[in-house]
């Protein structure tokens, strides 16, 4: 009779998690300054790095970096202020002078 329960109980417990939410992965773009290719590949390279970012792929002549990631892991806030971190302007964070200073020469973009 205990087994049954406990079947019961487990059963009952696998079907009520299939009902959960799953975080499905989030599409978006936003607009990063940058110049050249090793901007290309500064910008995705910090993107993915994020914990909860699936994908980052930046346009070198459009310069929008499209991203798919998980908003429980983390936000659009977050990979913009990351980004701007390492120097590149992004539509909610503008990069420090020190950090802009910083990159190469090639990847200096005119600031607005």
């Amino acid at each position: 009779m205990k087994n049954k329960h406990s079947l019961l109980i487990l059963l009952l417990f696998f079907s009520l998690q299939s009902f959960t939410p799953k975080d499905k992965a989030i599409k978006s773009s936003f607009n990063v300054s940058g110049m050249c290719m090793m901007c290309k590949e500064k910008i995705e390279s910090t993107a993915t790095n994020i914990e909860g970012v699936k994908s980052a792929t930046w346009n070198v002549q459009k310069q929008n970096l499209k991203v798919k990631f998980f908003s429980q892991k983390t936000s659009l806030e977050e990979i913009q202020k990351s980004i701007a971190l390492v120097g590149y302007d992004t539509e909610l964070f503008k990069a420090t002078d020190k950090a802009y200073n910083d990159l190469h020469y090639c990847c200096k973009y005119e600031r607005k």
